[in-house]
């Protein structure tokens, strides 16, 4: 036990600056997401930016080119909860267009089925055609990651729990390929994402009261 938090230490200690600045960035847009901030998908783009270069340098290429997505949703998200409007002085939560809603039982069935089919194949591609580390495991956190970032962008309140299964497996995947710091993250990340559903649970019972209370 000791030789391994040595081993993880010395690792940490050898971290580049690039990887720091892009956990602290992903830690910023985690909890400014937490408080419907639109100001998370600044920090969204800029650190997906910084990890599309560090997983290609460790052969993790579906992560890596997830983050090419990452960026690309970072822009879409950013309009989606901004609304095209412009700043008169209202907060964000007030400003957005969308509202923190949940899926029926039947929607979730569907997306795991589809990031399984998609997992098996991508990873069976990866597997006999590149030289990919864990590719089956790469291709799931990808290809979940894909879908519960879409589902952030439209507030569905579920994606806080999605979240927590991608990110438990990715430490995982981080730790096999030594980025150490990333993996730290993701372990605050379990814990934040935890925080980050009740939030939104406690905003959209108050959403829901709004229609009920205006209607009385």
């Amino acid at each position: 036990m000791l030789d391994f938090l040595a081993s993880v230490q010395q690792q940490l200690f050898a971290t580049s600056l690039w990887e720091l600045l892009a956990v602290l960035l992903s830690l910023a847009y985690l909890l400014l997401a937490l408080r419907e901030n639109s100001l998370c998908w600044y920090c969204a783009l800029l650190s997906t930016a910084i990890y599309t270069a560090l997983f290609w340098d460790v052969s993790l290429l579906m992560e890596s080119a997830l983050n090419i997505f990452y960026m690309a949703m970072a822009v879409y998200g950013w309009r989606q909860w901004r609304g095209g409007q412009a700043d008169d002085g209202k907060s964000d939560v007030e400003k957005s267009v969308i509202v923190i809603s949940s899926w029926p039982l039947a929607h979730h069935f569907l997306a795991w089925g589809l990031i399984a089919l998609l997992t098996g194949v991508s990873g069976s591609l990866l597997a006999n055609n590149t030289g990919a580390a864990l590719p089956y495991l790469d291709s799931f956190t990808t290809w979940a990651s894909v879908l519960t970032t879409w589902m952030v962008t439209q507030k569905i309140i579920e994606n806080w729990l999605y979240w927590i299964v991608i990110d438990g497996v990715s430490i995982f995947l981080y730790v096999d390929r030594g980025l150490h710091l990333t993996s730290l993250l993701f372990v605050a990340y379990v814990i934040i994402v935890v925080f980050g559903y009740f939030a939104w649970r406690r905003r959209m019972a108050v959403d829901e009261l709004g229609p009920s209370l205006a209607r009385s």
